[in-house]
C-alpha cells in the first residue's frame, strides 16, 4: 500500500539533497526551469532505492552545458543530438535533457527529435503514467498531468496516451510493460495489455540488441515470472523467445504429463531463491536465469508418446543446448553468455540417477571437469529443477545432491579438483617421450587426464611410468 505522506516526505528529501539543490539553484539563477523526472520520482513515492538522477529542462543543450560546467567535475555530450547532457556533480552522475516533443514515422522506433517548450508536453510522450511524473525544483512541486499517482496507488501500468498510439510510436514499450510489471509488482491495465497483443507484430522493427536488453532487465528482477507471463499471453514472446510458449505442450486424454511451461517458470523462481540464499547481496545472475528458463526447451522437439500412456523426451538436453545457442545468437548475446547457458542446458540432467546409486570418485571428477566454471550455477540449476510434489522424492533428491556437493568439496580439498589437469604438462610429456609438438602430445595428455579423472593424483613419478608404458604399447 502506497503511503502518500511518507512518499511526499521522500520527495522533499530528494529535492533537498546537495546535488539537486545545487542544480536547481543554478538553473533558476540562469532563468530556466528544472525538474526531476521519471524513475527517481516514481521510486521516491514507492520507497524504492534509485541510483539515477534524471532531469528535464526548457534549456537547450548549449545552455545546459553552460549552467552545469561550473558545478561539474566532468561533463559529456554524447546525447546532445537528443538534447541530453551528462555530468558528474558532487560525486553523483546526472543526466539533464531538454523538453522533448518527438514524433515517429511508424517505420522505425527512432523518433524525429523535436525540442518542446513545456514540462506537460514532455511528460505526455513518456511510456507509462507512473514514469510520467516530475518534481519541479526548487520548490518542490509534484507535476502529474496523466494520473501517475493514482496508478501507483492502484499498482497499475497504463500509457499516458492511447496505448495503440504509444506502442505504435515505440514497440519496445511493450517489452518495458512486461519488465515494469515484474520490477514493480504491478498489473498491466486491460486496454494496455490488449494493445500489446494487437500490436505484437510491430516488435519486428526493434533491433535484436534492444530486445535482448529488455529481456535481460526483466530477468534481473526478483519476479520475472510476472513479466514472462505477460509476454506469453500477449503473443510477444513468440517474437522474443518463441521456444518458451512452445513449452505449453498439448496434453491428450491418454498421455498425461506435466506442463513443461509451468515447470520451467517454477524452476526459474526456485533458481532465483537459491541464488539469493547461496549468494546474498550478489548481482542477479542472468546466465543462471536464462538457463533455468530455457533448460527444457528441447522437450517439444523430442517428445514421443510411448505405448501404455507414457511420454519420453530422450536427448532433450542435447537438443535444448543447440536451440539455446541458436536463439541467444539471434538475440546478439555475447559469446561467453551463449556458451555458459548452452552448457548448463546440456548438463542439467547429468546429476539425476546419482540418487539411485552413488557415483565413483571418477564419476564425480568427470562431473566437475565437464561443468568447469559453471559448476556453482549447475549446483543451483539442478537443485531448482526438482519441482515434484512428492515430498519423499524431493527429500531424497535433496539429500543426494547434498552428498555430491560434499564429495566434490572433499575431493577438491584433497586433489586440487579445480585444476583438473594431468600431473605432467605438455612440455614434460615431450621431454619424457623425446617428441616435438604435435597430435601425439595431445593423445598423451588425454591419456594422463583420464588417469587423473579415474584415479585421482598418483604422483609425477607414477604418472611418468604410466606414460612410458602407454607409449611403449603403441610401438
Amino acid at each position: 500500500m502506497l503511503n502518500m505522506a511518507e512518499g511526499v516526505a521522500r520527495l522533499g528529501a530528494l529535492a533537498a539533497s546537495p546535488v539537486v539543490s545545487a542544480l536547481a539553484d543554478a538553473f533558476a539563477a540562469a532563468g530556466f526551469e528544472l525538474a526531476i523526472v521519471g524513475g527517481p520520482v516514481r521510486d521516491a513515492l514507492l520507497g524504492r532505492a534509485t541510483n539515477d538522477l534524471d532531469f528535464t529542462t526548457d534549456a537547450r543543450p548549449d545552455d545546459i552545458l553552460r549552467v552545469v560546467e561550473p558545478l561539474a567535475t566532468a561533463t559529456w555530450d554524447i546525447g546532445r543530438a537528443f538534447g541530453t547532457i551528462g555530468a558528474k556533480v558532487r560525486g553523483e552522475q546526472v543526466e539533464i535533457t531538454t523538453y522533448r516533443a518527438d514524433s515517429y514515422d511508424g517505420v522505425t522506433r527512432k523518433p524525429t527529435v523535436e525540442f518542446g517548450d513545456t514540462l506537460d508536453q514532455d511528460l505526455a510522450r513518456r511510456d507509462f503514467t507512473v514514469n510520467a511524473m516530475a518534481l519541479r525544483v526548487p520548490g518542490p512541486a509534484l507535476v502529474d498531468p496523466t494520473g501517475g499517482v493514482e496508478d501507483l496507488v492502484a499498482r497499475t501500468l497504463r500509457t499516458p496516451s492511447d496505448p495503440g498510439v504509444s506502442f505504435g510510436d515505440d514497440p519496445l514499450r511493450m517489452l518495458r510493460a512486461a519488465r515494469f510489471a515484474s520490477q514493480l509488482g504491478f498489473t498491466v491495465e486491460p486496454a494496455t495489455e490488449r494493445a500489446m497483443a494487437d500490436l505484437r507484430d510491430t516488435l519486428a522493427i526493434v533491433s535484436p540488441e534492444r530486445v535482448q536488453g529488455e529481456l535481460v532487465k526483466l530477468l534481473r528482477t526478483d519476479d520475472p515470472d510476472r513479466g514472462i507471463r505477460r509476454l506469453v499471453e500477449t503473443g510477444l514472446m513468440e517474437l522474443v523467445l518463441p521456444e518458451v510458449p512452445a513449452l505449453r505442450l498439448e496434453i491428450d486424454e491418454h498421455h498425461h504429463h506435466k506442463d513443461v511451461y509451468e515447470h520451467s517458470l517454477t524452476v526459474l523462481r526456485q533458481a532465483i531463491d537459491l541464488e539469493h540464499e547461496r549468494h546474498p547481496g550478489a548481482e542477479p545472475d542472468v546466465v543462471l536465469r536464462l538457463a533455468a528458463l530455457l533448460h527444457d526447451i528441447g522437450k517439444p522437439a523430442t517428445r514421443k508418446l510411448e505405448p501404455g500412456g507414457g511420454v519420453s523426451f530422450y536427448h532433450h538436453d542435447i537438443k535444448g543446448a543447440r536451440m539455446s545457442r541458436k536463439r541467444l545468437q539471434a538475440l546478439r548475446f555475447d559469446s561467453d553468455t551463449i556458451s555458459s547457458v548452452s552448457r548448463l542446458v546440456e548438463l542439467h540432467l547429468r546429476f539425476f540417477g546419482y540418487s539411485e546409486g552413488a557415483w565413483t570418485d571418477s564419476a564425480v571428477r568427470r562431473y566437475v571437469r565437464d561443468a568447469g566454471d559453471e559448476l556453482e550455477r549447475l549446483h543451483i540449476l539442478t537443485r531448482a529443477d526438482v519441482t515434484t510434489r512428492n515430498k519423499r522424492k524431493a527429500a531424497r533428491l535433496k539429500t543426494a545432491y547434498d552428498d555430491i556437493e560434499r564429495r566434490i568439496d572433499e575431493l577438491a580439498a584433497a586433489e586440487e579438483l579445480g585444476a583438473m589437469r594431468p600431473e605432467l604438462d605438455g612440455n614434460r610429456i615431450q621431454e619424457i617421450l623425446g617428441i616435438g609438438p604435435g597430435r601425439e602430445v595431445g593423445e598423451a595428455y588425454r591419456f594422463l587426464l583420464d588417469i587423473r579423472l579415474d584415479e585421482g593424483m598418483i604422483g609425477p613419478d607414477a604418472a611418468e611410468q604410466r606414460l612410458r608404458d602407454w607409449w611403449a604399447s603403441r610401438s
